[in-house]
C-alpha cells in the first residue's frame, strides 16, 4: 500500500513519525532492581547477578528510520480489537501475575530460558533481562511471528534491528521475570567503573599521536572572564551540523558526531558559569571551539571533574541517546489534522539535527514512559536548511490521530509545557548527493517530512543538482501537506518538480491516481545519459519496500537509493 491510512497506523503503533529513552534505568525500574537485591539478601548479589550494562536503552544498534537500501522493515500486522498500546498499558497495571512466579525475580540459566520457547510459554533475554512476553503476543504490533523469533533466546540482536526507540524496561517492567545468570567477573567488570580522574590540570605537551591515530583530542585555554573548551576532529567536519553541547547546573556534555561515530566531552565544570555557551567550527580543518563565561572573574586551576564517559570515541549507536527538557512554544495547524511544533531548546543547548535525521521525544503517559522519534522540518519550504549553529528552536511536523497515545498527549501539550528530546539520531549522509544531477523522492503521506529539508539543500545548490522532482502520495486531496508551499516553490524555481498521486481522488481530481505502479514509475522517471541520479523513499514499510523494488526494475543501483524506513 502506498496511500497515507496505512503509514498513519504504523506510526502510531509503533512510529509516530517520519523517521529512545535514556541510556539508564528509569526511576521506577531503579526500584524495582532495589527490590530484587533486597530478594536476594545480600550486596554480594550484585556482583553475581546485576550485571547492569553501562548503557541499557536504548539498544546499541539502530538504523533509525533509515535503512540502507532495500533493507526490510519489520511487517505489521492488525492487531485485535482491543490490543493497542493503551489497552497494553491498562492490562499491565491490572494487578494481574504476568510473569507466572507470583511476584518473584530469579536468576534464570542459559539451559532455562531454552526452555520457555512456544506460544502460550514464551520467556526472551534482552540485554541480560529475561522477560516472560507470553501475556504481550496479542499485543504486539509486529505479530506472534515477530516475537516468537526471540522465544527462549537472547533477542537482544533480533529487538536492535527495529526497535531502537521501544522502551521496553517500562514497558515490559510486570513482565520481568529476573536477570541471566553470568560468571562473576563478567557482573563485576561491568558494574564497577574505573576510577575516577582527580581533576583536569592544564594540558601537559606531549609527544604528536601516530598518523594511524584518528581519535579526537581536546584541549582548553581561559581568560579571566571565559573558558574555552576546543576539540581536533582529526578530520574535516561535515557542514551540516555535527556538535551536540548542553550546559546544565555546571555539567557540560559535548558530543561531537563524526559519520559513524561519536566523541564526547562531560565534565563538571570547576567553577560556576553562565548558562550560555556558543559554538564555532573550522569546518575543514576539523576543529570546534566552545566558549562559556565565567560568573566570577578568575583564573581556573583544572578544567572540571570528569563524568561518565568522558574523553570517549564509540560507535554513534553504542551511546544512548541523551534527553534534555524542551518547552513547547506554539502549535501550527498545516492541515485538519496535522501541526508544526515548535520547542525551545534549553538555554544551554546548542544543537541542530542535520539534514535527514531525526530525534526522540520521551513523554511519561499513564506512568509509562513512551517514546516516538520524528524527523525535524524547517518553520517552512522558504526557510534555509543550514542553520546557525545555535538555533534554539526544533520545528516537528506531526499528524495528530484520534486514538493516538503519543500524538493526543503531544496535542494536548499548552504552551510553556515541557517534553524530553534526544539528540540527533540516524545514519543518514548528505555525502551521496555530492554529485548527484536529478535526484528523486517519492513520499507517502507524512513520509514527507524527511523530503522537505532535502528539498530544500538540493535547490541550494544549483552548481550540480540540476532537477529535483517529487512524488507525494496520499489518500484525499485535502491530506496533502504543505500542498501551497510545494506548488509555489516548484512555480518560481524551474530546477523543482512535484506531481501528487491520490489513492481516494474527488471526481474533479485531475492529477495522477491509484498506488505507486511500474507504469507510474516508469513515466515519472527521468535519466539523460550521462547524469548521476539518486531515489530517497519515505512512506508505510509495504510501500517502500515495494518502490525500492521497482526502482532497482528501472536501472537504480544499490548506491542510488536510500530508503527511510518506518
Amino acid at each position: 500500500m502506498s496511500d497515507e491510512s496505512q503509514r498513519d497506523s504504523e506510526e502510531e503503533d509503533d512510529a509516530d513519525t517520519d523517521s529512545g529513552s535514556s541510556g539508564y534505568f528509569t526511576a521506577s525500574f531503579n526500584s524495582l532492581i532495589s527490590g530484587f537485591l533486597r530478594n536476594w539478601g545480600c550486596f554480594r548479589s550484585v556482583q553475581n547477578m546485576l550485571n547492569i550494562p553501562t548503557q541499557s536503552f536504548p539498544a546499541p544498534s539502530s538504523q533509525q528510520r533509515v535503512a540502507p537500501s532495500g533493507q526490510s522493515g519489520r511487517n505489521k500486522v492488525a492487531l485485535k480489537p482491543g490490543h493497542s498500546l493503551m489497552d497494553w498499558i491498562r492490562f499491565s497495571k491490572s494487578g494481574k501475575d504476568l510473569t507466572g512466579l507470583r511476584g518473584r525475580l530469579i536468576e534464570v540459566t542459559q539451559e532455562e530460558l531454552q526452555k520457555h520457547n512456544t506460544r502460550d510459554d514464551c520467556w526472551t533475554c534482552i540485554r541480560g533481562m529475561v522477560y516472560n512476553v507470553t501475556p504481550y503476543m496479542d499485543y504486539h504490533p509486529g505479530g506472534e511471528e515477530e516475537l516468537m523469533k526471540a522465544a527462549g533466546i537472547d533477542g537482544t540482536d533480533l529487538f536492535d534491528q527495529v526497535h531502537r526507540w521501544v522502551n521496553y524496561e517500562s514497558m515490559l517492567k510486570e513482565c520481568l521475570v529476573g536477570r541471566m545468570a553470568t560468571k562473576a567477573t563478567t557482573a563485576i567488570k561491568a558494574i564497577i567503573p574505573p576510577p575516577p580522574l582527580t581533576g583536569l590540570t592544564p594540558p601537559i605537551p606531549a609527544a604528536p599521536p601516530p598518523d594511524k591515530d584518528l581519535r579526537p583530542r581536546y584541549d582548553w585555554f581561559q581568560t579571566d572572564v571565559t573558558v574555552h573548551l576546543v576539540v581536533y576532529a582529526k578530520r574535516k567536519i561535515p557542514s551540516s551540523g555535527c556538535t551536540v553541547v548542553d550546559l546544565e547546573a555546571g555539567v557540560l556534555r559535548l558530543e561531537v558526531l563524526l559519520g559513524k561515530m561519536s566523541y564526547m566531552i562531560h565534565l563538571c565544570l570547576a567553577d560556576e558559569v553562565e548558562g550560555n555557551v556558543s559554538v564555532h567550527t573550522a569546518f575543514s580543518v576539523g576543529k570546534i571551539q566552545v566558549s562559556i563565561r565565567k560568573q566570577a572573574k578568575g583564573k581556573w586551576t583544572s578544567l572540571g571533574q570528569p563524568q561518565e564517559f568522558h574523553n570517549t570515541f564509540l560507535r554513534k549507536k553504542d551511546r544512548a541517546p541523551y534527553y534534555r527538557d524542551c518547552v513547547l512554544l506554539s502549535k501550527t495547524e498545516v492541515n485538519h489534522n496535522t501541526y508544526v511544533f515548535r520547542l525551545q531548546l534549553p538555554r544551554g543547548t546548542v544543537m541542530h539535527v542535520p539534514v535527514g535525521q531525526h530525534v526522540y521525544l520521551k513523554a511519561l503517559i499513564q506512568d509509562t514512559e513512551v517514546v516516538r522519534p520524528y524527523t525535524p522540518v524547517d518553520q517552512n519550504l522558504a526557510a534555509a536548511s543550514h542553520l546557525s549553529s545555535q538555533e534554539s528552536h526544533l520545528y516537528l511536523m506531526i499528524k495528530v490521530y484520534p486514538d493516538g497515545v503519543f500524538t493526543q498527549h503531544l496535542n494536548s501539550l499548552h504552551t510553556g509545557d515541557h517534553i524530553s528530546v534526544s539528540g540527533p539520531e540516524g545514519t543518514f549522509a548528505v555525502r551521496p548527493l555530492r554529485d548527484v544531477t536529478y535526484l528523486y523522492l517519492l513520499a507517502a503521506g507524512t513520509g514527507f517530512t524527511p523530503m522537505a529539508r532535502l528539498i530544500q539543500l538540493a535547490l541550494q545548490d544549483p552548481d550540480t543538482i540540476r532537477k529535483t522532482r517529487l512524488l507525494f502520495f496520499n489518500r484525499r486531496e485535502e491530506d496533502i501537506l504543505w500542498r501551497c508551499e510545494l506548488d509555489e516553490l516548484a512555480a518560481k524555481n524551474e530546477r523543482f518538480q512535484v506531481e501528487y498521486v491520490l489513492s481516494e481522488p474527488s471526481e474533479g481530481w485531475t492529477g495522477r491516481k491509484g498506488r505507486v505502479d511500474e507504469a507510474m514509475l516508469q513515466d515519472f522517471l527521468n535519466r539523460p545519459e550521462g547524469s548521476k541520479c539518486y531515489a530517497c523513499v519515505c512512506g508505510p514499510t509495504a510501500f517502500t519496500e515495494l518502490t525500492i523494488r521497482l526502482l532497482k526494475l528501472q536501472g537504480f543501483g544499490e548506491g542510488e537509493l536510500h530508503a527511510f524506513q518506518g
